[in-house]
């Protein structure tokens, strides 16, 4: 594992020459390749180097951020044309891989701890500095504080929890059965996920971020909370049975408030931010209910959301670069315009309401799996959950796509062959990764 760290350090020098921006690109997807060949089909660590491994589950996480990453530099081409500290721009990318590499790759709680905190600030300068509106400073700093707030209680809890059991390595987790430690595990998961109560930070940093940030932030960020989950229930496991029942239900009744409110946001990007609190709530409802299913489908959901999501803020902000709002009252009539644009539009909106074959599909179908083996009363906001999941991205495409065409819209530019790219990249893994899921099942 350490040689890819290697090269991923190597790869800062060139983040400062502004001529070499797409080189970088090219470098991160050779980088990709190569680690594909370290794949193993074994749930145990893998390739253990220093105080770094892979399981199938970091495996799959480290590919994420690695896509995503490459597919950031595609989605930017904007700040390289203009010049825009382009360098500078690389050079917080390549950090946040680094430090989102060394996060999941990590064997060790404490070490997990600090680079989980690292990568928020790349995020930060990226969100502030590249952002669209003055308000980004706001967003930035709920970002910051939320999750800030909430990692000093995990940071005083890893350390009881070392002072008790001697070890952090995640293979050696023991069971513990106080609240207190729970929570303040917990919490900071919690909020990254992000959980119904929690998610304030997450539409507002959504909106004033450029491209890059959201894309990150939807694909990786919020991952990091249920990856967190994942790892360290293993030491809830009795108190998880007594107290897991009330976050379940907050996830469960929240995203379906979440997913009425979508039904009347705005503004695109809002919409699609709040879509993600409302899949994410499914998938912390799903670990919590601590069963097999459960653990399985909410990785396989995290995986889907991060390639959909990440999809349609690209979308998105195409509309954007052109018509230069975000409203859903201007961006109208668009089929009438770029037809073929439309066409990845209802493919993005398909697989954000779980059409097959989608990744997506597979995950709400084991999720629902499991919290229905958990307890039958899900079924009842199940029910509501999927159904305006379906609702607010119809609304959406329908939306965007269908109407009079603004009339305030002088000149307009037919969609790039990089866009077409960035798109075909995001959707194929989406609806393909559907043939090989055992990838994402033997996990465990």
């Amino acid at each position: 594992m350490m040689k890819y760290l290697f090269l991923l350090i190597f790869m800062i020098p060139l983040s400062f020459k502004s001529k070499l921006f797409w080189l970088n690109q090219y470098f991160l997807l050779l980088v990709i390749v190569m680690f594909m060949f370290n794949f193993s089909f074994n749930f145990m660590f893998m390739n253990i180097s220093y105080f770094l491994g892979c399981d199938l589950l970091s495996y799959m996480m480290i590919l994420l951020t690695l896509w995503i990453c490459s597919l950031m530099v595609m989605a930017s081409q904007k700040i390289y044309i203009k010049q825009y500290f382009s360098n500078l721009f690389m050079f917080l990318i390549i950090m946040l891989i680094i430090s989102l590499y060394l996060t999941f790759s990590t064997m060790n709680l404490f070490v997990f701890y600090l680079f989980f905190e690292m990568s928020l600030i790349p995020t930060l300068i990226l969100i502030i500095g590249w952002g669209y509106q003055p308000e980004r400073i706001q967003a930035g700093v709920y970002l910051l504080f939320y999750t800030m707030l909430a990692s000093l209680p995990m940071m005083i809890a890893i350390f009881f929890y070392y002072y008790s059991q001697n070890s952090l390595d995640f293979y050696y987790f023991n069971n513990l059965n106080y609240f207190f430690l729970y929570l303040s595990m917990n919490l900071v998961f919690f909020i990254k996920m992000p959980m119904y109560f929690v998610h304030l930070w997450l539409p507002k940093a959504h909106v004033e971020a450029p491209v890059s940030g959201s894309m990150i932030l939807a694909g990786i960020m919020l991952k990091l909370g249920g990856y967190g989950l994942l790892r360290v229930m293993k030491m809830f496991l009795e108190i998880g049975l007594k107290i897991n029942y009330y976050f379940i239900v907050i996830s469960l009744v929240g995203g379906v408030i979440i997913s009425l409110m979508c039904l009347r946001q705005m503004d695109i990007k809002s919409l699609i931010a709040y879509s993600s609190v409302s899949h994410m709530g499914l998938v912390l409802a799903g670990i919590m209910t601590m069963n097999y299913w459960g653990l399985v489908g909410a990785f396989l959901m995290m995986i889907a959301h991060g390639l959909c999501s990440s999809g349609l803020f690209c979308l998105a902000n195409m509309n954007y670069e052109r018509l230069m709002s975000r409203s859903l009252f201007l961006n109208k009539g668009l089929i009438n315009l770029m037809p073929s644009l439309s066409l990845w539009w209802f493919l993005f909106s398909a697989c954000n309401m779980s059409a097959p074959p989608s990744l997506n599909l597979i995950g709400e179908i084991i999720l629902i799996n499991s919290l229905m083996s958990w307890s039958t009363l899900s079924m009842m906001t199940l029910i509501f959950l999927l159904f305006f999941s379906a609702g607010y991205s119809l609304y959406l495409y329908s939306y965007t796509q269908h109407g009079k065409i603004y009339s305030g819209l002088l000149s307009f530019k037919s969609s790039l062959i990089r866009e077409y790219l960035l798109l075909m990249m995001h959707w194929l893994p989406l609806n393909f990764l559907i043939l090989k899921s055992e990838f994402l099942i033997l996990w465990i």
